[in-house]
């Protein structure tokens, strides 16, 4: 019985372990214990929790937790706050979301700021670095540069760039599952705000129909903002903006689109842009942005980086330093204004996305629909 008795105690800390500094001020430092999560006291020679009495040597050799029948490893819950404070390997768990937490995770902490900024600048570059590599590949295949040329302003390369922005969502579902109980493809959407779970018809229909509205209403926010910025560029700098020439290759390839790659491209917008940059840019990177730096800052810094990846083009063709701030000042300024459109949109909709991607892909196909109208008549 003695020795039964004897199992159950701790072995008493040797002298050299004591420290006389704990007592004299200093705080105890604590971990977490592997089986009932409660704080440890991070001191030397811890051989049991001393809440739920587990053997912690035996978790430490064999990677698990003892059989809770077998009573050899356990003990009873000891006091230890007078040993000397150490480092100790266990750690609490992250708790992860459950699917029934999915609708309510405002309050919940997610990605951080670098990973929300990070990895939405990580994919762009991933993808044009893709079409990139397509286009050197075909130059060593074409020496003639006029038909290279041809090619990549072909409306169906564009709608073959355009594809490739698919590959702006992985990161995102990546990472989302990290915080999830089950992170099944579903629950990831879920968490980055693309349901309609929770939603009946009739709301479904009211996102959509609030969707198509804010992308007229997108329209003349972004035409109002373009004058304002030609107003303000003539005024302080004395330059004139000329719009009686295409102003991009887009503008440029739509001239000479037909009416079915003119559809073809507008369902792009719809079924592939919209959902794809909407998830990046509101559904993780502002989501999680106003979790670590609050509300607005998160919607304009947000606001700020979709507008400098789209321009991102100037950068390469545009070498000539004033033309060059001309020119970003002028396509800046619409382009941050339907951003922050969308942000406030976003967070209206309680950061769901139906309404948000619904703005985006028709905003886009309108805009396309417009410059073909404009150009070809």
């Amino acid at each position: 019985m003695k020795d039964d008795e004897d199992r159950f105690q701790e072995e008493p800390p040797k002298n050299d372990f004591l420290d006389n500094s704990v007592n004299s001020g200093n705080k105890i430092k604590y971990k977490f214990c592997p089986n009932c999560g409660k704080k440890l006291p991070e001191i030397t020679n811890l051989k049991y929790c001393t809440n739920c009495g587990v053997d912690l040597n035996y978790v430490k050799e064999h990677g698990f937790l003892p059989p809770t029948q077998n009573q050899y490893y356990y003990s009873q819950p000891q006091d230890y706050s007078q040993y000397p404070v150490t480092n100790y390997p266990y750690k609490q768990k992250k708790a992860s979301i459950s699917e029934e937490e999915l609708p309510y995770t405002g309050d919940k902490e997610l990605w951080g700021t670098i990973q929300s900024i990070g990895f939405p600048i990580l994919a762009f570059i991933i993808m044009n670095g893709l079409i990139l590599a397509v286009i050197f590949a075909m130059a060593l295949i074409i020496y003639d540069v006029d038909l290279l040329l041809n090619i990549i302003s072909n409306p169906f390369f564009i709608v073959f760039a355009t594809l490739v922005e698919l590959m702006l969502i992985v990161f995102p579902i990546w990472y989302a599952g990290k915080f999830l109980n089950k992170p099944t493809f579903e629950n990831r959407l879920k968490l980055l705000g693309f349901t309609t779970k929770g939603f009946e018809d009739k709301e479904i229909v009211k996102e959509v129909l609030i969707g198509l509205g804010f992308a007229v209403v997108g329209l003349f926010i972004v035409a109002a903002s373009s004058i304002a910025i030609q107003f303000f560029i003539e005024f302080v700098f004395n330059v004139r903006i000329i719009n009686e020439a295409p102003t991009s290759d887009a503008d440029v390839l739509i001239t000479g689109a037909d009416i079915l790659v003119l559809i073809l491209m507008m369902l792009m917008m719809i079924l592939v842009v919209g959902p794809c940059e909407e998830i990046l840019f509101r559904g993780f990177m502002m989501r999680g942005l106003t979790r670590t730096m609050g509300d607005n800052w998160g919607l304009i810094i947000t606001a700020i980086i979709f507008a400098v990846i789209h321009l991102v083009g100037l950068f390469i063709y545009i070498f000539q330093p004033f033309v060059f701030f001309i020119l970003f000042l002028y396509l800046f300024a619409p382009y941050l204004a339907i951003s922050l459109m969308l942000g406030y949109l976003y967070r209206w909709r309680n950061e769901n996305l139906i309404a948000v991607i619904v703005t985006h892909g028709v905003y886009n196909s309108l805009t396309i629909l417009i410059a073909f109208f404009f150009t070809a008549f």
